[in-house]
């Protein structure tokens, strides 16, 4: 069983996608400003990284080569650091291909739609796996949680 310390650092790492995804709801955040409650626990993260220069490669790095690739760190830890980083990758991805293939829409109807969809899944998978290390298990995400396991 993780310790309680084990389990806060596990849920801090999934802040780091959390803080990425949030762009997604910026509308909502105009049209509900009770909705900007959400991006509360992502600001020790959001300071971070703009603080930094490259703060979320160098995040990243660290996270990665400290964690992840450490072995003296535990098991969980690694797991759920690398998750947290893919689900990351995923996010910045995605971002990507919203700014594309997306954009020349505007601020239309499909877009404000689609973001929303896209901000309470990632909210949706962000709690699920918070949860899951507030209680000491490794959140199980059918793709992401199987080639974390691969790379650990």
């Amino acid at each position: 069983m993780p310790s309680i310390l084990t389990k806060l650092l596990a849920v801090f790492l999934y802040m780091i996608p959390w803080a990425d995804c949030l762009i997604f709801g910026n509308h909502l955040y105009i049209k509900y400003p009770i909705s900007q409650i959400i991006q509360i626990p992502a600001i020790p993260i959001i300071i971070i990284e703009r603080s930094i220069p490259f703060g979320n490669l160098l995040l990243f790095l660290a996270i990665f080569i400290g964690l992840v690739r450490n072995n003296k760190v535990s098991y969980f830890i690694r797991f759920n650091a690398l998750q947290s980083l893919l689900i990351n990758i995923g996010i910045i991805i995605i971002g990507f291909i919203f700014e594309i293939f997306l954009s020349p829409f505007g601020n239309s109807l499909i877009i404000r739609t689609f973001s929303s969809t896209l901000l309470i899944s990632l909210f949706s998978i962000i709690t699920y796996c918070v949860w899951s290390c507030t209680q000491g298990n490794e959140p199980d995400l059918p793709v992401i949680s199987q080639a974390t396991k691969m790379q650990l």
